[in-house]
């Protein structure tokens, strides 16, 4: 469970992070906390595994490099042992377990050219025996979903 602090902090920081010289102080300042007490909560976060990763994202293809949605058949009995080779790798950037027919890893390969990307490809083929189905991006589209954390002033659950 997290405590209020953390829930504040991560509902703010869902809404953007400011870019500014001192960004931690700016966000302790805004929510009335000093910047050594963002620090630390973020910290937390991070090594409870609520939070997997904070940092920015960047639209890699405008610097000639690309990202590649992938995804594996993995055996049940190797999805522990394939999940930790995969990970291994620094070009991934997400990889999830999913309830499909056949394909159940799905991960997000970038690299900083298409060539990295088709590299890292062959190498997770190569360390698995497996297959690796690439889906290259056609089209970007921006979606946002913010799903507060904290209700607004006066809301109540079930009300």
């Amino acid at each position: 469970m997290l405590r209020p602090d953390q829930l504040r902090l991560v509902d703010y920081l869902h809404g953007g992070f400011p870019v500014v010289d001192r960004p931690f102080a700016a966000v302790g300042a805004a929510l009335g906390w000093s910047e050594d007490h963002v620090i630390e909560c973020l910290r937390q976060l991070l090594a409870s595994g609520v939070l997997t990763r904070f940092g920015p994202l960047f639209q890699i293809e405008r610097a000639g490099g690309q990202f590649m949605l992938a995804a594996l058949a993995v055996p049940e009995e190797r999805f522990d042992e394939v999940t930790a080779l995969v990970n291994a790798l620094p070009e991934v950037a997400h990889n999830y377990r999913r309830d499909h027919p056949s394909l159940n890893m799905w991960f997000v390969l970038a690299g900083e050219s298409a060539g990295a990307v088709a590299d890292a490809a062959r190498r997770i083929e190569h360390a698995t025996g497996l297959p690796v189905f690439q889906f290259p991006k056609e089209h970007e589209y921006r979606v946002e979903l913010r799903l507060p954390l904290i209700p607004p002033e006066g809301a109540r659950h079930g009300a």
